[in-house]
Parts: C-alpha cells; structure tokens; sequence
C-alpha cells in the first residue's frame, strides 16, 4: 500500500443467505491528496492503524417517501457538462424508470436515486462497509462522507452510468417506505470505474457493482430483485448486451447465485494477487436480452401522439 494513502473503490458481492459481501480493492496511487474529489473513498486502513477519529454530520433517517415527480436535468450535482440529445433522451428515460416486484412480505420498487436520497444510500453503503471490515463503530460518520464523495462524482456521469435504490413496504404498511437496497450500474465506457478491479472487464461493456440491501431487510429476495432491475435497465439503456460483474472466489453462495441468473465465469485472478493483500476474484458475464432501448420507446411514443 502507498506510505500516505490509497484510492478505494468498493465493491459489494450479494450473498443470497446475508445478502451483503463486500470486496475491497485497492489501488495506489504516487500522490493521492487525502480527500480528492477524484479519489473520494481512500485507505482505511491505516486511518485504522492510527487510531484516527472524524466528525461528520450524522446521515438522514431511514424512512422515506419518494416524490410524483423527479427531474435529473436540476439535479445540482449533475455538473454543467453539455449534454447531446441522445444524453437528454437517456436522463428522461430514467426519470421514469422503475422496477416492481411483489415480495411474500411486502413490495418492493426500484428506481434511480434521487438528490435528496444521497445521504440515506450513502449511510446504508458505509454501515455495509463497516461491518464487512469489522471496522470500529467510530469510523462510520467518516466512512459516509468519503461514500458521499464517491456518490456525488458518479453522479455527474449520468446518463452513462447511475446508482439505483430500492424501496420496501411490508403488507401492513405500518413502517411507511424504507430504503431496503442499493446497486450501481454502468452502461459504457463514459460511465466505467477510472480504477475497476481485477481481472479488468471491458470498458466498454456494463457492469453492475456495489450492491448491498439493508441489513433488518436482508433474506427477502430483495438482493435478487435490485440485479434483475439493473439487468432490466441495461437490457434498456446498453449498446452492448453483455454485463459483467465480480465475486470473490471465497463467496461461495453469492457465486452461486450469479450462476442460477446465468453468468459465467471469464476470468479469475492470479494468485499472485495475493501478495497485494487483496482475495482472489471471479469475473463473470451474462448476454442479455435485447430490448428496444427506453429512450428510443419514448420518442416513437410521442411521435405516435403528434400523428394522431
């Protein structure tokens, strides 16, 4: 590992029995600033080692209800890029997109994180993270606001890539709507990892990462149904229809799983990652279905509107 620090991106491997299994993945760099915009997740490690406390604001509640209407053309951390038509299409086809499920014990939806949802799903990604790490309880307000980091300049890649939330409601209704999930998907090679893991995906293919579900929440399906929503969004929104995604080689029931959605294995990791002190991992990859894209299928149906 580098002396002063190093870039983390985390990578979250869903386990159908606990339904969360990170993986972390490091990756030096000769001069990393110790909270860069660019490099947002750093080294825990040796924060750990020093003993290190921080500070931060506390994250929101765990209740939530979504909003009618949501739109990402003024979402203020989307940046003042110039967007293409194409682009624009692609945001408004995300705006309404969303992915139903019914569970035995309630229902589950899943739509694109919104603003104002930031701090919940960046909460729910540093506890999964922490607890993964075995890390102290102290690190946790830091843990949110480096997630938060690494949140908000994913975000301003859109449409090219985007962070997915799902919301539960039991049967009764009485806890309102939680946030149960979280999953981010790529859809090219604008929207890729600058530092993906290892064995290294193509870029210019989707890949699903960081995907974790609530802990009170866990062994309900939903793990299962926040892959099949972003599988269904890139069968949408993707150029190329083969996604791919990482397990570790030690996650015995999340490769399971990946297997019965149908993924199979491309490449593994040398040993010799081992001297890197990271685990060996699977890279596997699934073709999907083609379906016309989201964006293609608004526009057809307002050119329907105008002729009729």
């Amino acid at each position: 590992m580098a002396a002063a620090a190093a870039a983390l991106s985390p990578f979250l491997y869903l386990d159908p029995n606990q339904r969360q299994h990170f993986h972390i993945h490091l990756n030096p760099t000769k001069t990393p600033p110790f909270l860069s915009s660019r490099n947002p997740l750093l080294s825990l490690q040796r924060l750990h080692q020093c003993n290190c406390r921080c500070s931060f604001p506390s994250s929101s509640p765990n209740s939530v209800t979504p909003s009618q209407y949501y739109s990402f053309l003024d979402d203020p951390f989307r940046g003042s890029r110039f967007l293409s038509n194409e682009e624009l299409e692609k945001l408004k086809a995300l705006e309404s997109f969303v992915y139903l499920q019914e569970l035995e014990s309630g229902s589950l939806w899943v739509r694109v994180m919104r603003n104002e949802e930031m701090d919940l799903t960046a909460g729910l990604l540093a506890e999964s993270f922490a607890e993964s790490m075995l890390m102290p309880l102290g690190y946790g307000a830091l843990l949110r606001f480096l997630v938060k980091q690494y949140l908000i300049e994913r975000r301003a890649v859109m449409p090219h890539a985007v962070t997915l939330v799902g919301f539960y409601r039991d049967k009764g209704g009485e806890k309102g709507n939680e946030l149960a999930g979280t999953v981010e998907v790529c859809f090219d090679k604008r929207g890729a990892n600058a530092s993906p893991p290892t064995p290294i995906p193509p870029k210019n293919s989707p890949y699903i990462c960081n995907m974790t579900v609530t802990k009170q929440l866990r062994r309900r399906g939903i793990g299962w149904h926040l892959l099949k929503a972003s599988e269904e969004l890139l069968s949408q929104m993707a150029s190329t229809k083969e996604v791919y995604l990482h397990c570790r080689m030690i996650d015995e029931a999340p490769f399971n799983m990946y297997i019965k959605a149908g993924y199979n294995v491309v490449q593994t990791d040398s040993v010799l990652i081992l001297l890197t002190l990271q685990r060996r991992k699977h890279l596997m990859c699934k073709k999907l279905p083609v379906y016309n894209s989201l964006y293609e299928s608004d526009m057809s149906d307002s050119g329907e509107e105008l002729l009729s």
